[in-house]
């Protein structure tokens, strides 16, 4: 046990954020094949395409089992411990961002992914 909560539970949080940052990932894939949306008036005529999109349905999928997988963690870990764990997805997004995407990354992105990682640790550590 870490901070008096089982190691499988933390890995289960990991792994509900890393499904998390995988749905996203493959949202984003999804509208970037749509094409850019600059207003809502621009939205409804490409629903359609935003909703048959495989990307977009796999990301919507993996988010729908993400919420199973959630309310097992709600059920075995309390929620002023889990729901900031879920901030580590703004994290692991970064990376993946800048790999897939081609995405820049500033230096104070870094650094406030840096003070999510601090802000999650002293949370957790509140436990001990």
């Amino acid at each position: 046990m870490w901070y008096n909560i089982p190691m499988k539970d933390y890995i289960l949080l990991c792994f509900n954020v890393l499904l998390t940052v995988v749905g996203q990932i493959l949202l984003k894939k999804g509208v970037n094949t749509v094409g850019s949306i600059s207003s809502f008036r621009e939205l409804f005529p490409k629903l359609s395409q935003i909703i048959f999109n495989p990307y977009v349905v796999g990301g919507i999928s993996i988010y729908g089992f993400t919420t199973f997988v959630w309310l097992v963690i709600l059920s075995r870990v309390k929620l002023s411990i889990a729901y900031p764990m879920l901030s580590l997805g703004y994290v692991m997004v970064i990376p993946f961002s800048w790999w897939l995407f081609k995405e820049s990354i500033p230096k104070v992105r870094i650094i406030g992914a840096i003070v999510i990682c601090i802000g999650v640790y002293l949370v957790a550590q509140g436990e001990a």
